[in-house]
């Protein structure tokens, strides 16, 4: 069964920019495995290995408002995320209509995709090494964007950090947010968890409250 899994993981593996060939295990998974794992256990005393959370997933959504009077935008962002991905988006639909903002119900207003296990970890790891350095004046992320649950969102402002992009061609700047779903069940566990990984947070004189 095990087996099974990995043959139909691997071949759920895209061609594209900086997504490693099938069969080639990510470097995060490595180093959660090896690493991250122990770490966990040795500081917050866990009584097994089931007990340390994990990351489940990573969704990432970007919003585009100006598609209301411009559709090309919506497939310029579609394009965009894909190329950052590497994996296949969906189109986000305004739920209702608002007149002041010109919204009709069923109108194109984002995209977004969720990753998960291969595709995950190399995009997290793009993230981590590639793209954030390339943050102006980048001084590390905050860790004031848990949301109680050890989950966590942090806010890009321009999409051409990532090297995917071709800054050149770009008409509009774009932010995205990036969701990190993990298993912990607080705020505390998930930003070490976060840490350990390389997400660079801020450093604080009070650390992140414990949730609960």
């Amino acid at each position: 069964m095990a087996k099974e899994k990995k043959q139909k993981d691997d071949k759920a593996v895209k061609s594209g920019p900086g997504v490693r060939e099938a069969g080639v295990y990510p470097r995060l998974a490595e180093k959660y495995k090896k690493d991250i794992i122990p770490a966990m256990m040795k500081r917050f005393n866990y009584s097994n290995v089931m007990e340390v959370p994990k990351l489940e997933k990573i969704a990432v959504n970007i919003g585009v408002g100006g598609a209301t009077q411009d559709a090309k935008l919506i497939e310029t962002a579609v394009a965009e995320l894909e190329a950052v991905t590497g994996q296949k988006v969906a189109v986000t639909k305004a739920k209702k209509a608002i007149s002041n903002f010109k919204l009709r119900q069923g109108l194109p207003i984002g995209v977004r995709v969720t990753l998960r296990s291969r595709m995950m970890f190399e995009f997290f790891d793009r993230l981590i090494s590639l793209a954030m350095p390339q943050i102006r004046d980048f001084r590390g992320v905050s860790d004031r964007s848990f949301d109680g649950r050890g989950n966590y969102t942090l806010g890009i402002k321009e999409q051409i950090i990532f090297p995917e992009i071709d800054a050149d061609r770009v008409t509009k700047i774009s932010g995205m947010d990036i969701t990190f779903v993990t298993t912990a069940n607080t705020d505390m566990e998930a930003m070490e968890l976060l840490k350990l990984f390389g997400v660079p947070f801020i450093k604080r004189e009070q650390p992140v409250a414990k949730a609960g």
